[in-house]
């Protein structure tokens, strides 16, 4: 006898009853939750590959802007063209002037420690940024007389600046000018004939006193005219040398400086 009853078909014994349906759903969504709850750790997440998609993004998007760091400020210091901006300084016979020899000489110093790193302002004898100035170190560049003295009025001389807060600092400015420069020039230095017109220049009672500070004439008009003319470049490298020296607290032979 039969039975009245319809009999499942295949299809349908080979599929999960609803409600099993929906426990298998919830259960994969959890174990999928938990597994991303079990990797985002701060071990895993800058992990390498973590870092790689990162960094995969960044590239992707160029439109992604960067903070750009600041650069140090460049170190300071001052050259004096002596008589620029006020008058001529020692005038020769044929018109040739102590202030375009000097500017000349100034100008090349300048360009030169510009090429080493540093800011370089160049400054007329009554400089208005004169008054409270502040550097690492600042010098004054002249040149002594036209006139013929005798045959002992050639070579340079220096002198460190009397109004110094640091006395042992502005010896050392003078000290390193004397040494350099003389080694590279090869012109005799006039050890005891400053002026006092020189240790108590004007500019070293205008800057802060902070400020270290030196002077320098060059060479005669006369007898040394010939190197300072025509040898500029030469010039300058013995005062660019010399400051170096300051700045980079080089080691100088002990001299006597007469000062």
């Amino acid at each position: 006898m039969m039975s009245s009853e319809p009999t499942p078909s295949s299809e349908d014994t080979g599929k999960n009853p609803p409600a099993l349906s929906a426990l298998w759903t919830i259960l994969s969504i959890a174990l999928v939750v938990a597994t991303l709850f079990t990797l985002w750790t701060p071990a895993n997440l800058f992990s390498n590959q973590m870092l790689d998609r990162m960094f995969q993004a960044i590239q992707s998007n160029p439109t992604l802007t960067y903070p750009t760091p600041t650069a140090a400020p460049r170190l300071r210091i001052g050259i004096v063209a002596g008589h620029w901006g006020n008058d001529s300084g020692a005038v020769c016979p044929d018109g040739l002037t102590e202030m375009q020899v000097n500017l000349e000489i100034a100008n090349r110093v300048q360009q030169q420690l510009r090429e080493e790193g540093f800011e370089v302002d160049l400054l007329q004898e009554f400089d208005e940024r004169m008054n409270g100035y502040q550097a690492l170190a600042l010098v004054s560049i002249h040149n002594d007389s036209c006139e013929y003295i005798n045959d002992e009025a050639t070579g340079y001389k220096v002198a460190a600046a009397a109004s110094s807060a640091f006395p042992e600092k502005a010896q050392r400015l003078s000290g390193c000018l004397i040494e350099r420069y003389g080694k590279i020039t090869n012109l005799k230095f006039h050890a005891n004939s400053t002026t006092n017109d020189m240790v108590y220049y004007h500019t070293f009672r205008e800057v802060d006193p902070d400020t270290t500070a030196a002077i320098i004439e060059t060479g005669f008009l006369n007898l040394d005219r010939r190197i300072l003319t025509e040898q500029p470049d030469l010039i300058a490298r013995g005062i660019t040398a010399g400051i170096l020296c300051y700045v980079r607290n080089e080691p100088i032979p002990m001299l006597d400086t007469g000062q």
